[in-house]
């Protein structure tokens, strides 16, 4: 695995700590405009900026998730994997997920492009 290069640990960083601080604003920065977001308790994916803030919108009218980078991996072709921790609860607090992921992210003009999801 390559190391890391700054720009893009930054870029990842500062991606997840806008989605947990519910900074939609923030968190498109880091997204190219015609990005493609799984919808990851529904299936398929959402399509650029105005369709992930919709769906950020109304997901977190529906469960609180909280999701923190444990490790960031070059792979081949460009390729980011994000192993993260994530948790999920429901608006009062029961745990509906508690677990590793890997968020694996695919990067073009230096922002994030398309994100899938595998199990770690």
């Amino acid at each position: 695995m390559n190391i890391m290069t700054a720009p893009i640990t930054t870029l990842i960083n500062s991606a997840y700590s806008a989605f947990n601080a519910r900074d939609i604003d923030a968190a498109l920065t880091t997204f190219h405009p015609q990005i493609l977001w799984p919808k990851a308790f529904e299936g398929g994916y959402v399509k650029g900026h105005a369709e992930i803030r919709e769906y950020w919108t109304r997901q977190w009218n529906e469960i609180n998730p909280k999701v923190e980078p444990i490790s960031i991996k070059q792979r081949q072709n460009g390729i980011v994997e994000v192993q993260v921790h994530q948790l999920v609860t429901d608006l009062e607090g029961k745990e509906l997920f508690n677990g590793s992921v890997k968020h694996i992210y695919t990067i073009q003009n230096k922002l994030l492009a398309k994100m899938d999801i595998e199990l770690a």
